[in-house]
């Protein structure tokens, strides 16, 4: 006969298994507080080019003088930031994800992880090609907010796939994202907030929830 200990930890076992194989349970906290303050950086960056182009403005130097301060010297430099931003975010969450597989004894890459993949790809692709558009016809204002928005979609969808904190994360980013579709010339401070603060603040509760060493 199995005492009431023997059977709760059985159960217990029975749980743990239906959960690794039906979500993606290697993402670490870690990554997320990278991947915040990559974003911060890349904010303080941004920031540095957005007043160097207001500066040359006000002094007088003309668009047609200097490529680098033109406007579309800034948007190649700003879009350059992000990019390095992105790159930088991915390698981090790469490296202390696989890190945390290895640690779990969880393969990296499943059926789970594929569903969890396809579930943020799509959003986020569709995302890529209307703010490419916007780009297009000049709408600069509204990327930076429907970055957040479309990222907050992409978190929502894959969530079910993965722990329930990554949920939350993309409610946050969602409602950045509207918030700042009304406070214009703000976007930047609201891309932090939500890329940056929020990450660091996921990976934080992330890392001390299942991660952290208990004594």
């Amino acid at each position: 006969m199995y005492s009431k200990e023997e059977s709760l930890e059985t159960l217990q076992d029975i749980k743990n298994m239906m959960e690794r194989s039906s979500r993606f349970i290697s993402l670490s906290g870690l990554s997320g507080i990278a991947a915040g303050i990559c974003a911060l950086a890349g904010a303080w960056v941004a920031q540095i080019h957005i007043e160097q182009y207001k500066s040359a403005m006000i002094s007088g130097k003309s668009s047609n003088d200097i490529f680098n301060f033109s406007q579309m010297g800034l948007l190649q430099e700003l879009i350059i930031t992000a990019a390095i931003t992105f790159v930088a975010a991915f390698v981090f969450a790469f490296v202390f994800t696989y890190v945390r597989s290895k640690k779990t004894g969880i393969p990296l890459w499943g059926l789970t992880a594929k569903r969890l993949l396809i579930n943020t790809i799509i959003p986020m692709v569709v995302g890529g090609m209307v703010i490419l558009r916007m780009m297009q016809l000049g709408d600069y204002e509204l990327i930076g907010s429907s970055c957040l928005v479309f990222y907050g979609l992409a978190l929502v969808n894959a969530s079910k796939y993965t722990f329930d904190e990554i949920r939350y994360l993309g409610y946050a980013e969602l409602v950045l994202g509207l918030v700042s579709f009304w406070v214009i010339g703000n976007e930047l401070y609201f891309w932090a907030a939500g890329f940056g603060v929020m990450h660091i603040i996921y990976g934080m509760v992330m890392w001390w929830k299942y991660e952290r060493v208990k004594r």
